[in-house]
């Protein structure tokens, strides 16, 4: 779900930094294999989390759902040179096509991939994260941002993707999965420890900066 018209999402595509031949491929080949391919996160979201992630320059990244690997190579893009990604996925054939790509990339010997379910995977991590990109089941999106919330440094950034849900968190009667994302949009707008911004490129990204 894009909110911007096709003729102007091209526009600013045309306007913004082209993808690398490796994203390009990423790309392709998941519209080419995968069935839910508008799960990618795709050129302008793709160049966003890069953007961010360089303005950060993260030691540490956390991603939880990986997917085909897309959006994990964008958010490396930022790390220092002796940074690390560990992204977390429970999918045994995305994570195959994702690791792939990750062996092509300069990024090889700094994303960890951990296939695994992310509610018993995230406690166990030691690491402290500067940003953190969460993208996966939506009904466990408040449970993944309490746990992730104490390993995020002060001043780290959480984006979250998915919180417009193709416009339905404006339906008076939500189903389920809109619902929760509206309860964690509220949520996250609530927590004093952040400051928070919903931006409607995409599918609506919750950016959110941990002040304390």
């Amino acid at each position: 779900m894009d909110f911007l018209p096709p003729n102007l999402l091209q526009y600013c595509e045309t306007f913004t930094e082209k993808e690398s031949e490796l994203l390009y491929e990423v790309n392709r080949t998941t519209h080419l294999k995968l069935n839910a391919s508008r799960m990618l996160s795709g050129h302008l979201q793709g160049r966003v989390l890069s953007f961010i992630s360089k303005l950060i320059n993260p030691t540490n990244i956390l991603e939880i759902g990986t997917y085909s690997g897309y959006s994990a190579l964008c958010l490396a893009e930022g790390l220092k040179e002796d940074g690390l990604l560990i992204t977390i996925d429970p999918n045994e054939e995305t994570n195959l096509l994702a690791q792939f790509f990750f062996k092509k990339s300069p990024y090889a010997n700094q994303i960890q991939l951990l296939a695994g379910n992310a509610k018993t995977v995230i406690p166990q991590l030691k690491h402290k994260f500067d940003l953190v990109f969460i993208d996966a089941d939506k009904k466990n999106y408040a449970l993944y941002y309490d746990l992730i919330i104490d390993k995020v440094n002060t001043g780290g950034v959480i984006i979250a993707d998915n919180v417009l849900w193709s416009g339905k968190v404006l339906d008076e009667k939500k189903d389920e999965e809109t619902q929760t994302l509206h309860d964690f949009n509220k949520k996250v707008n609530e927590d004093s420890r952040v400051s928070n911004l919903l931006l409607p490129i995409r599918d609506g990204l919750m950016v959110l900066r941990r002040l304390y």
